[in-house]
């Protein structure tokens, strides 16, 4: 089959979707359209905000579908009306087998993890929250399970310890088009094949909620900095920070490193500074701030918070 023949309809909403849709398209692949989430509202003036998805279809002429419901009947008439061949789903909810059966070829979905380890909608943080040196991203078609169908292609990559969540986020959104790419490729000339995802216990990687990213300063030192950097640039670790005036307020913490010289005999959560250096306590020694932004203010180091802050301890 040519490239040109084999219509597709692809799902996605976040950035991470657009560099595999972006590829679909360079290629010369038929993205008959493109199905992305409903627009939101932001801020005081109720601004609209589209998906990444959305803005890159309607840029390049593309068909956008933005269902409030996958189930709702106008949705899936001008999803049969399309008749495509092939569904591709990336970042984006889960689909109803109304939908994800519907394409002849069959859906396939990019996962940002190697499965079935991380099945969720959170793969990237948690693999680096809970102190993984390796990961990596896999394509499977769609059956009636979350992220437990057959196992397409995997590709694998070290997390290395600069790593963060962003880094690590767009090493993959980069490998996940390229694989994506040889997927549909493989469909196309037949030479595809899959197998069974391998059985055995699997690790969650549940959805970021608010109270997953505070710091819970009695915690080891690795596990607070893996925390801290499973997090970075978004949504970011935080704590309630006291100052020595006694005021309390709230301040997400970006960058930490583990260094040799960190002081010792501090609480969990008790602050010490060394020139320009900010220091924190844990459960077994203390970790540095390298980087925070306090609630309401810009990201900065910790020379510059320190200039117009003087911490007294962050609360547990």
């Amino acid at each position: 089959m040519k490239k040109k023949d084999l219509k597709i309809v692809f799902f996605g909403t976040p950035e991470f979707a657009v560099a595999s849709l972006d590829r679909l398209v360079e290629e010369g692949y038929d993205v008959e359209a493109v199905v992305t989430m409903p627009d939101k509202t932001a801020g005081r003036g109720h601004r609209l905000i589209q998906s990444d998805v959305k803005k890159y279809a309607e840029a390049h002429g593309l068909e956008v579908l933005q269902p409030d419901k996958l189930r709702a009947e106008n949705f899936l008439t001008r999803l049969s009306e399309i008749d495509a061949d092939l569904f591709i789903v990336i970042a984006f909810r889960m689909l109803p087998e109304a939908v994800w059966a519907m394409p002849r070829l069959g859906t396939f979905n990019l996962h940002a993890s190697v499965l079935p380890a991380y099945r969720g909608a959170a793969p990237i943080n948690r693999a680096i929250m809970n102190g993984e040196t390796e990961t990596g991203i896999t394509t499977f078609f769609l059956n009636h399970e979350i992220d437990k169908g057959d196992i397409i292609d995997v590709r694998k990559t070290e997390i290395s310890p600069e790593d963060n969540a962003g880094t690590l986020h767009d090493r993959l959104m980069t490998m996940g088009a390229d694989m994506v790419a040889e997927t549909v490729g493989k469909i196309c000339d037949g030479t595809l094949t899959t197998r069974p995802q391998p059985a055995g216990e699997f690790v969650p990687a549940p959805k970021i909620f608010r109270e997953d990213c505070a710091i819970k300063w009695d915690s080891p030192t690795a596990e607070i900095h893996n925390h801290i950097r499973g997090l970075s640039p978004y949504p970011a670790a935080f704590s309630t920070l006291k100052d020595e005036a006694g005021r309390t307020f709230d301040v997400k913490i970006l960058t930490s490193a583990v260094s040799d010289d960190a002081p010792g005999g501090l609480a969990p959560g008790e602050t010490e500074v060394r020139g320009r250096r900010l220091f924190a306590g844990t459960s077994d020694s203390a970790i540095e701030i390298l980087e925070l932004q306090p609630s309401g203010k810009k990201r900065m180091d910790a020379s510059s918070f320190l200039l117009g802050y003087h911490p007294a301890r962050f609360l547990m």
